[in-house]
């Protein structure tokens, strides 16, 4: 079969075109995988910046595609546990250490199979469950969001950033966002964000709250200098949950802006089965498409690595495992 296979360096990653079919367990089955999708994750694993790497591996999460005449998308939850508040020490992601996505075919347990969404095709399925799953427990289960709240969501323009905006949006929250790009914040309007700033314009925060006052809910993915600029954002008893640090470590800062404002600062990462479900079941009720910046064949994958590392992409990168250049 055709696969993406990651090795140790200097060979990297690598397209196989004749790498070996999976064997799958008693416990498992073989789905045919129509469409995968790309996540930070894959990235910083190339570039060494993950833990536990093993090597060699097909990369990859998010997944659609068909099993027993069915067409299904994969949870890429692996043993999360019984405890809803964190996972379970022996909790991983489809795609490392086990083999994920980025093939013709996967071997995977059945209970992590999941009807399709019938409103999607292939690839704005394959876009949904990483990303998906992260804003869903992001904004629902950490962040308590209820309709009418002020949301402000930052960095929009990557995959969970996009949809945590569409599902708080249909939830009937006021969605505000923050970009480095202006074409990103016409974007977000699109989807029915009602404003957004230009984080590398001066006074980014003092334009923003001007416009939309302070949030009841924050959701971020950036960290860095500009996290004391979300303190002052919130409002009194506000939400802040973080879920990625891609501008680094937060410089210290003065507790009293968070005792004094009585603020909830959270971490999430994925979620539990249960709350896939729940993501799905709404995707499915209010016709919630994630938004793909585009689609390559699985030859071309490497491209797509290279553009997720720049930052260049607007939305889902979707690999179509169907087509043959």
């Amino acid at each position: 079969m055709r696969a993406l296979v990651f090795y140790e360096p200097p060979r990297g990653l690598t397209f196989v075109a004749d790498h070996a079919l999976p064997v799958p367990s008693e416990d498992q089955v073989v789905v045919k995988l129509h469409a995968a999708a790309l996540n930070h994750r894959d990235v910083w694993i190339t570039q060494g910046k993950y833990p536990g790497i093993v090597t060699p591996v097909v990369l990859g999460s998010d997944g659609a595609g068909s099993h027993a005449g069915r067409k299904v998308l994969i949870n890429p939850n692996i043993q999360w546990g019984d405890n809803p508040r964190f996972p379970s020490p022996e909790y991983s992601i489809l795609g490392m250490p086990v083999n994920g996505t980025l093939a013709e075919f996967i071997a995977v347990s059945p209970d992590r199979l999941h009807e399709q969404p019938p409103h999607l095709s292939d690839a704005e399925a394959a876009a949904l469950p990483l990303a998906g799953l992260t804003a869903w427990r992001a904004l629902f289960t950490k962040g308590q969001l209820a309709a009418g709240e002020r949301v402000l969501i930052t960095g929009i323009g990557g995959g969970v950033a996009l949809l945590a905006a569409q599902l708080a949006v249909s939830a009937g929250a006021h969605v505000f966002v923050t970009s480095g790009h202006n074409h990103k914040l016409e974007a977000a309007r699109a989807i029915g964000a009602a404003g957004g700033v230009n984080y590398r314009e001066q006074g980014w925060e003092k334009s923003l709250q001007r416009v939309a006052g302070n949030f009841d809910l924050i959701i971020d993915s950036a960290g860095g200098e500009g996290f004391q600029a979300l303190l002052k954002l919130a409002a009194p008893g506000g939400r802040i949950v973080s879920y990625g640090g891609g501008q680094g470590a937060v410089p210290s800062f003065s507790p009293q802006a968070i005792f004094w404002k009585q603020l909830h600062i959270m971490g999430t990462s994925m979620g539990t089965d249960q709350e896939f479900a729940a993501m799905l079941a709404f995707v499915s009720l209010h016709r919630i498409k994630p938004v793909i910046d585009s689609i390559v064949p699985l030859e071309e994958a490497p491209q797509a690595f290279a553009k997720m590392a720049a930052g260049q992409q607007l939305g889902k990168l979707v690999i179509d495992l169907l087509s043959i250049p």
